[in-house]
C-alpha cells in the first residue's frame, strides 16, 4: 500500500511539475530549474572558434578548418580565471552559425577533429569546471551556414542533425547547466521543432535551463522581438520560440522593473531573463589579433549590479585570443571586479543599494525635438537602458525631485554615447558627449554643489560619497559638451 502511495505521489509530482519540476509549466513561481540558474546568476561567457581565426564575429561556413590553430591552447587557463573572478559558471560557445564545432562530432568534418589542433575544447573546458568547481554550459547556433541538411527543403532534416549533436554535447560530457540558442531569426519558428529539441535535452538532462535568443515577441505568431525595455507589464507578450526556460536578447539590458510573466496559447509562464555583457570596451565577441581595452570597472560594477537583480542572471563575455589563452589584462580586469564585489562561493550576489531617483518627478530646461514622450526628463530616471532623455541644448540642466527623509550615499550616471560601427557591423566605438558638469542638491533652501568635473563624464560614472545626503531635490548641470547631452540613466543611491 505505501508503495502505491508513493506511486501516485510520484505521477502527480511529474504531471503537474514536468520531469521532478524540470520542465515549464504554466506558473506564477520559478520551477527548480529556474531556482538554481538564479542561484548561479553570474557566468562567464566564452565566445572561441574559427570565427577568432578569421578576425570577425560572423563567418559563412567557408573559412579552411586549416585557420584554425591556437598556439597555446591551454582551456583550463579559462577556468582557472572564470574561477578567480568570482563567477558561477562557464557558457562555452560549443558551435557559432558558421557550424563550426568545438569538439569532435562524427556527424561533421568541420570540427576540432579535422583542424591542426585536435583538442576537444568542450571536453577540456568541462574538465576544468569538474576542477575548479563551477557549473558548465554550452551555446549552440541553431543556425548552421555549413551543413548539407541545413539546406534541406524539409526542416526537420536539419532538426535530426541538431538532436544528434546535442546528443553527443549531452552524453559525452558531464552534466550541463544551461543551454543557450542562438541564430533563430534565419528560419520560421516551427521549422526549429523545439518542442521536440527541448524534450530531448529534458529527456538526456532534465536539470538543464533552456533559453533561445530573442525569445519574446510583442505579438504571438509575429517575428518582432519585444525590447528587454517593454517587459515591465505581466501577460502582455508572448513567446516567439517554446518551450524555453529564460528569456534572452543579446545584448539588451532588460528593464528594472523586469517582469516574469509571459504567455503561450493563453497560459501563462514564469520566465527570467539572462543578460549578456562584452568585457571588452568596443563589444568584440571573438577575440581579435589586436588586443581591445575592458570596459572600466566601474561600469562593469553598475552594470553586474542590474543584470544580476530582480532575479535575472548575466554572463560576460571573455574571449580568448589567436593564441588560446585568455589575455592578461583581459583576466586582471574581471578578476579585480570580483575583489571588488566581494563574490565567494555559495554567498548570495551582492546588490547595489536603494534607489531613491526611480520614477520621481523630473524636469530639464530643453528635451530634443521637443519630443517629451520619447525623450523627456522622466526618461533619465524610469529604469530603462533603451530610453534616455535627450537635451536640445549643449548647455543643460536635468533637476530630479527626491524625498528629503531618504539619504544617499552614490550616485551612477549611464550617459547616452555616440557610436561608430566597425565593418563588420558588430565592435562599436563610443564617444562621450557631455565633458564638464556639476552636481548640486537643494537642502534647507539653498543649492550646494557636492561635485563638479572638468573631464568627460566617461562609460558609467560613479561617485562615491563619504557620507550620506538628503535634499529635497538634486541637480546635474552639463557646462560643456560636444553635442546635445543626452542621459540613460540617473541613479541616486544609498549604499
Amino acid at each position: 500500500m505505501k508503495r502505491l502511495y508513493y506511486l501516485i505521489f510520484l505521477l502527480i509530482l511529474i504531471g503537474s511539475s514536468g520531469t521532478f519540476g524540470q520542465k515549464i509549466v504554466p506558473s506564477e513561481r520559478p520551477n527548480l530549474t529556474q531556482q538554481k540558474m538564479v542561484e548561479r546568476g553570474y557566468g562567464m561567457f566564452i565566445h572561441f572558434g574559427i570565427n577568432t581565426f578569421g578576425e570577425t564575429e560572423w563567418s559563412d561556413g567557408s573559412i579552411p578548418v586549416e585557420k584554425y590553430n591556437p598556439t597555446k591552447l591551454d582551456c583550463d587557463q579559462w577556468v582557472r580565471v572564470a574561477h578567480d573572478a568570482g563567477f558561477r559558471y562557464v557558457l562555452l560557445t560549443t558551435k557559432h552559425h558558421e557550424g563550426f564545432c568545438l569538439w569532435d562530432s562524427k556527424y561533421t568534418e568541420y570540427d576540432v577533429a579535422s583542424s591542426p589542433v585536435k583538442t576537444d575544447v568542450v571536453a577540456e573546458v568541462s574538465k576544468a569546471c569538474k576542477k575548479y568547481g563551477l557549473k558548465f554550459a554550452v551555446y549552440y547556433s541553431l543556425w548552421d551556414r555549413n551543413a548539407p541538411s541545413y539546406k534541406d527543403e524539409d526542416p526537420e532534416k536539419y532538426v535530426d542533425y541538431m538532436c544528434n549533436q546535442l546528443t553527443e554535447l549531452f552524453t559525452n560530457y558531464g552534466p550541463i547547466c544551461e543551454l543557450w540558442f542562438d541564430g533563430g531569426w534565419d528560419r520560421k519558428p516551427e521549422d526549429w521543432n523545439m518542442p521536440r529539441v527541448y524534450d530531448l535535452v529534458k529527456k538526456l538532462q532534465p536539470h538543464c535551463a533552456i533559453g533561445v535568443n530573442h525569445t519574446i515577441v510583442y505579438k504571438e505568431n509575429e517575428r518582432k522581438s519585444a525590447l528587454p525595455d517593454s517587459m515591465i507589464t505581466d501577460n502582455k507578450y508572448f513567446f516567439q520560440y517554446f518551450p524555453s526556460d529564460f528569456r534572452l536578447w543579446d545584448p539588451k539590458i532588460a528593464h528594472k522593473g523586469d517582469k516574469k510573466q509571459y504567455l503561450h496559447d493563453g497560459k501563462s509562464y514564469y520566465v527570467p531573463f539572462e543578460h549578456t555583457i562584452c568585457i571588452s570596451k568596443n563589444w568584440s565577441w571573438f577575440g581579435k589579433k589586436d588586443p581591445i581595452p575592458t570596459r572600466s570597472l566601474d561600469e562593469l560594477e553598475e552594470l553586474f549590479y542590474w543584470c544580476t537583480d530582480n532575479q535575472n542572471t548575466l554572463v560576460m563575455n571573455i574571449p580568448p585570443d589567436q593564441t588560446g589563452r585568455i589575455r592578461e589584462h583581459e583576466a586582471n580586469t574581471i578578476i579585480d571586479l570580483g575583489r571588488r564585489l566581494g563574490l565567494k562561493p555559495n554567498k548570495p550576489l551582492p546588490t547595489n543599494g536603494t534607489f531613491i531617483s526611480m520614477h520621481a518627478p523630473a524636469r530639464a530646461t530643453s528635451v530634443y525635438g521637443k519630443d517629451v514622450e520619447k525623450y523627456g526628463a522622466r526618461m533619465a530616471v524610469d529604469g530603462g537602458m533603451q530610453t534616455r532623455w535627450a537635451s536640445a541644448d549643449t548647455l543643460a540642466t536635468l533637476t530630479i525631485e527626491l524625498d528629503e527623509s531618504k539619504p544617499f550615499n552614490k550616485i551612477s550616471i549611464f550617459e547616452y554615447q555616440d557610436e561608430d560601427y566597425s565593418q563588420d557591423g558588430f565592435s562599436c566605438y563610443r564617444s562621450n558627449r557631455i565633458q564638464e558638469y556639476n552636481i548640486a542638491i537643494f537642502h534647507q533652501n539653498e543649492w550646494r554643489t557636492i561635485y563638479l568635473d572638468n573631464e568627460s563624464m566617461g562609460d558609467c560614472k560613479v561617485i562615491r560619497f563619504p557620507q550620506s545626503y538628503r535634499a529635497s531635490k538634486i541637480r546635474l548641470e552639463i557646462t560643456k559638451a560636444l553635442a546635445p547631452p543626452s542621459i540613460k540613466e540617473f541613479n541616486v543611491i544609498q549604499y
